[in-house]
């Protein structure tokens, strides 16, 4: 399909005439491809309903923004938003910019956090990442005009005794944040990651996030990712997750989306080692006319692999969903176990989910399963409850409840999986 060009797009224009003058913090690194990435926007568009992965997730209240990158230097009360009794390492993202002086790290021999690193050629993931081709207008953003870097090393070994927390917070009016965070977890480290996306004040400016994240996970070595989304309505999202696995690598991610205007979250992991283990696991509860977008691919390219993909969707009032998920299965990965799910329910007439699990398999030796259901909550459900005293919507909140609980079993960290119910219910989404 042809792309229209930036000289038939006004919007467009309007979008990148604003961000010019912003140096890519990528450019020290890689001079030449920010430099490709910059020319190639002239050909991209946002993508539009006529193409197949972006047919239900529209783009035009984005790209009818103007938006701009601006650092903020003031100061942000990150304790509202720390988990309790994790004593977790912090890094904070303000407008898509590292500020160290709300960070807090924790140190301990065998992981470093910079912004910058000398030897690039251990982070295999980021040339790579870099030189991908057919990359979206978004994509490509995030190189050409990258906001800041952010390489957090853990040596061989090494098991990390901090969590590693995240915080990506937004001041000022229709501000834009492209960052790139790259995580190397050595042969047989171990690292608990989670990242916050903050947004609690409904009367909030418009911002945008583009934040990217490269991990990759070597040989033996294990990573738990529990990614929290609490933005609010004025809130637009675009964030993406490349995995490499290496042999006997653990990989584990938990998404969890309490609350967002405008939310595509796209999940890359590739195997490719043998004995590998991945599992995705999300769920999602949008309402009023907010918007969730769940693409993840996994690629099995090795035989003796697992994977396994469970997510569950709440939606009420006029909320939209949407699930795409992919395994692909190559001729050589004989032997993978891939298992996929897809549950919803839908509270209101007016909600929306789409929902498209697939396997592409070239593989004959392998046990694949997916599946997918979407419904109404149980009404006989509701009137046992409320048989019981409850409320119709206590019935639902806590039918609610009980749906998500298998995801929510997920969350390995107990503080994490507190902390999140504790959100769900400050939303009213819970009973308590």
């Amino acid at each position: 399909m042809m792309e229209t060009s930036l000289k038939t797009n006004p919007a467009k224009e309007n979008f990148l005439n604003a961000l010019e003058g912003h140096s890519s913090a990528l450019t020290k690194f890689e001079p030449l491809l920010v430099a490709q990435h910059q020319e190639r926007l002239s050909e991209l568009d946002f993508p539009t309903s006529r193409v197949e992965d972006w047919k239900y997730t529209r783009t035009a209240r984005i790209s009818a923004e103007q938006w701009k990158i601006e650092n903020h230097s003031g100061k942000i009360d990150v304790a509202p938003y720390l988990i309790p009794q994790t004593a977790a390492t912090t890094l904070v993202f303000v407008n898509g910019f590292w500020n160290e002086s709300l960070s807090t790290i924790k140190e301990q021999k065998g992981i470093s956090i910079t912004r910058e690193i000398s030897d690039l050629s251990a982070f295999s993931q980021f040339n790579a990442w870099l030189e991908t081709e057919n990359k979206n207008i978004f994509q490509t953003l995030r190189v050409s005009h990258c906001t800041d870097t952010l390489f957090i090393k853990i040596e061989k070994g090494v098991c990390a005794v901090h969590p590693i927390h995240i915080f990506h917070f937004q001041k000022g009016e229709n501000n834009v944040s492209l960052p790139a965070i790259f995580v190397l977890a050595e042969e047989k480290s171990e690292l608990n990651l989670i990242e916050s996306f903050v947004g609690n004040d409904q009367h909030a400016e418009k911002h945008l996030c583009c934040r990217a994240i490269h991990i990759d996970v070597k040989k033996n070595a294990a990573v738990n990712f529990d990614k929290i989304q609490l933005e609010n309505d004025l809130h637009f999202s675009i964030v993406e997750e490349n995995i490499q696995m290496e042999e006997h690598a653990l990989f584990t991610i938990n998404t969890l989306t309490v609350d967002g205007g405008w939310i595509r979250n796209n999940l890359n992991i590739t195997i490719n080692g043998k004995h590998c283990e991945a599992n995705l696991h999300g769920f999602y509860l949008p309402r009023r006319k907010q918007l969730v977008d769940n693409h993840t691919f996994v690629d099995h390219r090795v035989p003796d692999c697992n994977s396994n993909e469970l997510y569950k969707g709440i939606l009420n009032d006029q909320s939209t969903a949407v699930f795409n998920g992919k395994v692909f299965v190559r001729p050589d990965a004989q032997k993978t176990n891939a298992y996929q799910n897809n549950s919803n329910v839908l509270l209101s007439d007016d909600a929306q989910m789409f929902t498209k699990p697939e396997l592409e398999i070239y593989a004959d030796d392998v046990k694949c399963s997916h599946g997918t259901s979407t419904g109404q909550m149980d009404d006989d459900a509701v009137f046992y409850l409320r048989a019981r005293g409850l409320s119709e919507d206590g019935a639902k909140k806590l039918l609610t409840s009980a749906f998500i609980n298998d995801v929510m079993g997920k969350v390995k960290s107990d503080a994490v999986r507190e902390y999140v119910v504790n959100e769900l219910h400050q939303r009213q989404l819970l009973v308590d």
